[in-house]
């Protein structure tokens, strides 16, 4: 009974792993899946800006997740006390912005939005554990 119960775990983690597996291999992204906080940021009435604070946990991301237009302008500032914290920008498309991408380390990004829809800001630290403030601005 037991080994049957071990094989049923197994048969459902292939099946859960081997679809992410299959696009990272094709180059269809690099981050993994997020594993720390996910949180869909809501601006004030009245207001463009939203400041948000958070830790991540080394090995980790945290997750923002905003609904933009096209054309719209996106500013993010990020800051942490460590000076290790960084972000990637993915858009509705699950394609990360210019200057945004994994291993550039970015901290701050200003552009114009090429598309509709929700964008995630992921936030990770480059080295242990970063205690951040996020700073986001859509006009």
């Amino acid at each position: 009974m037991r080994l049957l119960t071990i094989m049923r775990f197994g048969l459902i983690a292939c099946i859960l792993v081997a679809p992410t597996a299959n696009l990272f291999a094709q180059g269809g992204g690099t981050l993994a899946p997020p594993s720390g906080k996910t949180q869909r940021v809501r601006f004030a009435r009245g207001r463009t800006t939203a400041i948000l604070k958070g830790a991540v946990v080394r090995g980790t991301q945290d997750r923002y997740i905003l609904g933009a237009r096209e054309g719209q302008t996106m500013i993010v500032h990020l800051t942490s006390r460590e000076k290790n914290a960084v972000f990637t920008i993915l858009g509705p498309d699950a394609t990360a912005l210019q200057g945004t991408d994994e291993g550039l380390d970015a901290t701050d990004w200003t552009g114009e939005l090429p598309l509709s829809g929700d964008y995630s800001i992921w936030v990770s630290p480059t080295r242990g554990n970063a205690t951040y403030t996020l700073e986001l601005t859509i006009r």
